[in-house]
């Protein structure tokens, strides 16, 4: 069982900075693949983030490349999102989950353990 506490959702003006945490408990951490995912009201959860569980490889979506970045630390369990040059459209819940080993990162079908999510604003 793997237990993930996102925090540093808020309110932040656009062309702003956020950094994201997700602390997970368990010994699994290190080898598993993590995700960011995100839900705007009405809109379906869509992904923006993952790491392998090395940390070697990076994966994000078209919409948050060059903005975003993932990192993780296994030492302290903790994955992490640092987001820059924030725009309005990033407002959304933002969630952090486990990836299946083995499985593509980008469907969120391919995730099995999720935190409770983070509110993140992005004010114009």
């Amino acid at each position: 069982q793997v237990q993930l506490v996102e925090s540093g959702g808020g309110l932040v003006q656009a062309g702003g900075s956020l950094r994201l945490s997700c602390a997970a408990s368990g010994r699994t951490f290190r080898t598993r693949g993590m995700g960011w995912f995100r839900q705007a009201p009405g809109n379906e959860r869509e992904f923006v983030a993952a790491i392998s569980a090395s940390g070697s490889s990076t994966y994000y979506s078209d919409s948050v490349k060059g903005r975003f970045t993932i990192s993780r630390d296994n030492a302290q369990n903790t994955v992490y999102l640092q987001m820059n040059s924030m725009k309005r459209e990033d407002t959304a819940v933002y969630y952090c989950a486990t990836n299946s080993q083995g499985r593509s990162y980008f469907p969120s079908s391919s995730y099995d353990y999720w935190g409770q999510g983070t509110q993140v604003t992005v004010s114009s």
